[in-house]
């Protein structure tokens, strides 16, 4: 879910743009999933290494709900508690039917057992669960935003030391 800029968001953009010579631009904020838990899961395997990919419904970027991701972008990720925890620079962008999944980027998204089934199966739950708070039909031929990045911010955790 994509997140006002806070006071302490800025500054984290700040501090990265400055210390990698980052020229001003626009950039995303989100947290991830539908509640605290998930949204803390997820920056842990965002900085531990194996999440280095992420997927919506094409819905919610038609809805307004997420940005669409655009190569070349950078997004700040923040945790339950709306704090910037990283910083990753989107590397592909695919729109197809949820259900067309593919291995790698159930290897890439670094969730759960890290196969096609699994990915499939916990994101038509999530996705499920989501339709039914927020009344809409959900079935996973759905078209889906898939997206990979490299984790560029905090240092100590960066893919790369570029930008």
């Amino acid at each position: 879910m994509d997140k006002p800029k806070s006071p302490a968001v800025v500054a984290f953009w700040e501090e990265f743009r400055r210390a990698r010579g980052v020229p001003e631009q626009a950039y995303d904020v989100c947290r991830m999933g539908d509640n605290p838990a998930l949204a803390d899961e997820s920056v842990a395997l965002i900085l531990a290494g194996p999440k280095r990919a992420t997927a919506c419904l094409l819905r919610d970027v038609e809805q307004g709900i997420e940005e669409m991701a655009k190569v070349g972008a950078y997004v700040v990720v923040v945790d339950a508690r709306d704090q910037p925890r990283a910083i990753w620079r989107t590397r592909t962008v695919e729109v197809k039917p949820l259900d067309q999944v593919d291995d790698a980027f159930g290897w890439d998204e670094g969730e759960g057992e890290r196969t096609r089934e699994d990915w499939l199966a916990q994101h038509a739950l999530y996705f499920d669960r989501r339709a039914r708070a927020e009344g809409f039909a959900f079935d996973a031929s759905m078209p889906a935003v898939f997206e990979r990045f490299t984790l560029v911010w905090p240092p100590a955790y960066a893919d790369t030391e570029g930008s």
